[in-house]
């Protein structure tokens, strides 16, 4: 009874009475800023409020960083930053070391403009004088931040408040038509996922955004338009480059669902390096355990190995329908690639095995990306949508094993197929090379599906590298075929054929809405200069994961494997040369994996599963050899 008196008078004193006519002028949009224990459930209690959960940030960022991305509408990895963000002390209008706030924004590859939500909109913006970061979302351009509200009545009025939740659920209760409330949860510096309801006309249910197409999922940057669109700005945000996504509620709360979402996105970032390593490490001790002490099995025991890594991604997508716990999971992704790769030994011997291994994988990727995502995203090696930057479709590390088996797996097929007596043609063979890798291009690329723009690239060229290499194609599997003008032909598909589907893609994101990576970061690019950018931006990024990958040994394990196999490269393509269109297929997946290493923003991530599934290829390839190494 008494929050419900407080929360009356908060209403009676800060929203006057109002003529029908004063409704819209009148508007005001309160964010609240809630204490940072509080949950989705003290939230949901209220009727009257839309509910979710809200990323904070890229990566992990310091509140005061969170408010700041919200009152600039864009965020980008912190660690392009060149130093921390100034220490904040208590202050009342002049946000101290604004200044250095500022010129830290301007030095990073990106358009930021701290104090932009309150600088452009056509509102009185004020801090209640209690707060101190969460005050920096009401600063101005020049890091003002007004302590007091409109002098005058009615006012358009955007306030920054400390409430609890049950003020906030009161509050809701009894909001007037025109006004939106805004409750947030207060961010403590982790990678996190903070509670967020908005109570106003037209929200109910879970809250979402374009950004993330996950219900109950919003980020950060996507206030700002929210507000914007509350008080009906006609500023044109698209010279900012800010996000343009507003928050919107549909359907039905689920306090349930939202809470295991949140505790699934929290899970994967501590479950994915422990899982994976263990599981190889298992499979590397068995089979070779095997190998040791049945000599008559040593090429089953390589042959299951390779084939426990090519499931491996689909386990990891069961485990993200499961949900286990971090134990369960790790036995469901090793034990379940394990038995699945001895039943592919025993019923489908030689390539045809590690073939379907890589077609029912693929497919059932393909199947959930083409759904909405809904497991991939969940999944160990999804995109990590807790870290913030990617929330939908396969991310860099699905990429690199994607970029292998599928030119792998056709290679493994046609070989296969070829084994059984059934020849296919010079043209019929490198068709399906291309097919198949355009096929995987748009689906795992376009904006609708996988919105990845580095598979366009790595896809389109691995399929073509692999169909040049066909016997008797445009490169001869001994190069004693290859005539100067056929190499040139060559060169110039692979370099066209990366740019023509990428011109595909984005041609299929603008008619369908879908609204991809692409799309944001290139299509709405502003020129050259934010193109520029884009490249610095990823530069950075790559050299910040090779800084990072340098200080784990499995980082050098396998730098080191690569250079003994290129050092050893005849032995090791003398077990290849037997299945010349399966060889085709691992020189194709070399050369997208060496690319791709290069166009992410992750390219030790990518370097490190690259080159562990082609190894896998190759122990694979070294069981169906007559050779011994």
């Amino acid at each position: 009874m008494t929050t419900a008196l407080l929360a009356g008078a908060l209403v009676c004193g800060f929203a006057p009475a109002r003529t029908a006519a004063q409704t819209v002028q009148g508007r005001t949009v309160t964010i609240a800023i809630l204490p940072s224990q509080t949950t989705v459930e003290e939230l949901a209690q209220g009727d009257d409020l839309a509910v979710g959960v809200m990323s904070t940030g890229i990566g992990e960022v310091p509140p005061e960083q969170t408010y700041l991305d919200i009152s600039q509408g864009n965020r980008i990895n912190d660690a392009l930053y060149d130093r921390d963000l100034p220490p904040l002390p208590p202050f009342f209008n002049q946000v101290p070391g604004w200044e250095q706030i500022v010129g830290r924004a301007k030095d990073v590859p990106a358009d930021l403009y701290p104090g932009l939500l309150a600088g452009l909109l056509s509102a009185h913006a004020f801090a209640e004088p209690s707060l101190r970061g969460a005050a920096l979302i009401a600063a101005n351009r020049p890091g003002f931040v007004p302590r007091r509200g409109c002098a005058q009545q009615p006012c358009r009025a955007f306030r920054i408040a400390p409430m609890s939740a049950g003020t906030v659920r009161a509050l809701a209760e009894h909001l007037p038509g025109p006004d939106l409330l805004i409750a947030v949860g207060a961010p403590t510096g982790d990678r996190e996922l903070t509670p967020i309801g908005i109570a106003g006309q037209g929200f109910h249910g879970e809250l979402t955004s374009d950004s993330t197409r996950t219900a109950g999922y919003v980020l950060s940057t996507n206030v700002l338009p929210t507000v914007f669109q509350a008080f009906g700005s006609g500023a044109d945000l698209s010279l900012y480059r800010v996000t343009k996504e507003p928050i919107r509620g549909e359907g039905e709360v689920d306090v349930i669902g939202l809470t295991e979402l949140a505790e699934r996105m929290a899970a994967i970032p501590d479950r994915r390096e422990a899982i994976l390593v263990a599981c190889i490490l298992a499979w590397l001790l068995t089979a070779f355990a095997v190998k040791g002490v049945i000599f008559g099995l040593r090429r089953v025991a390589m042959a299951w190995l390779a084939l426990c890594f090519a499931y491996m991604p689909l386990m990891l997508l069961a485990g993200a329908w499961l949900e286990p716990s971090a134990v369960a999971e790790g036995l469901l992704v090793g034990l379940g690639s394990a038995l699945l790769a001895a039943l592919t030994v025993r019923f489908a011997w030689g390539w045809r095995g590690l073939a379907i291994a890589c077609a029912i994988t693929l497919a059932a990727y393909a199947i959930d990306v083409i759904a909405g995502s809904g497991l991939t995203k969940l999944s160990l090696l999804g995109p990590n949508p807790i870290f913030g930057a990617r929330f939908y479709g396969i991310g860099n590390e699905l990429e690199a094993l994607i970029a292998v088996m599928v030119p792998v797996g056709v290679g493994a097929g046609l070989s296969a197929w070829a084994r059984i007596g059934k020849s296919r043609s010079e043209g019929e063979a490198a068709g399906a090379f291309l097919g198949v890798g355009l096929i995987a291009a748009l689906v795992f690329a376009a904006g609708p599906f996988g919105a990845d723009v580095g598979a366009a690239i790595v896809l389109p060229v691995g399929a073509v590298v692999a169909a040049g290499l066909v016997p008797g194609g445009s490169v001869g599997i001994d190069g004693r075929h290859t005539t100067t003008n056929l190499h040139g032909r060559a060169v110039t598909a692979v370099i066209a054929a990366p740019i023509l589907v990428v011109a595909v893609i984005a041609l299929i994101d603008l008619i369908s809405g879908g609204n991809s990576h692409l799309t944001r970061s290139v299509l709405d690019a502003g020129g050259a200069s934010d193109l520029a950018d884009i490249a610095q931006r990823r530069l950075e990024l790559s050299a910040h994961d090779f800084a990072q990958a340098a200080a784990n040994p499995l980082f050098w394990l396998v730098v080191a494997g690569v250079c003994v196999c290129l050092v050893k490269w005849r032995p090791i393509d003398a077990w290849l040369r037997p299945a010349p269109l399966a060889r085709a297929g691992f020189l194709g997946a070399c050369a997208a994996v060496a690319l791709g290493v290069f166009v992410n923003d992750s390219g030790a991530t990518f370097l490190v599963l690259g080159s562990l599934a082609l190894g896998a290829t190759l122990a694979f390839a070294w069981a169906q050899a007559r050779t011994d190494p």
